[in-house]
């Protein structure tokens, strides 16, 4: 998912991966836990942790936007392209968004 997005960046931490586009933070790679953290919108964060708490926490927010982690093994691949597409899409420019309109996947696929 994430090599489909235009100019990812990505940092190895110790225990995650981290994933910016021009320099700008928007998701994050635990393989221990099989979580990811995404940024989204603060009232996307709070209608997913309402909708499926199981599957979805708050994290923190900050600027503006709210994180959520997600656990994995809880979402379907088409769902998580968009999540990951959205948190991409709040940290690239503008010009990059409309350069690169969201890619449905194949369900199954990660």
């Amino acid at each position: 998912m994430i090599d489909r997005l235009a100019e990812v960046e990505r940092a190895e931490g110790r225990d995650y991966t981290s994933f910016s586009v021009r320099g700008k933070r928007f998701g994050y790679y635990w393989p221990r836990t099989k979580t990811t953290g995404l940024k989204q919108t603060l009232s996307e964060q709070e209608a997913l942790v309402a909708e499926r708490p199981d599957v979805f926490e708050v994290q923190f927010t900050a600027g503006g936007f709210g994180w959520v982690v997600v656990y994995l093994q809880g979402v379907e691949a088409d769902e998580l392209s968009e999540l990951v597409y959205e948190a991409w899409r709040l940290s690239a420019p503008e010009d990059l968004v409309e350069a690169n309109p969201l890619k449905r996947v194949s369900r199954g696929r990660r």
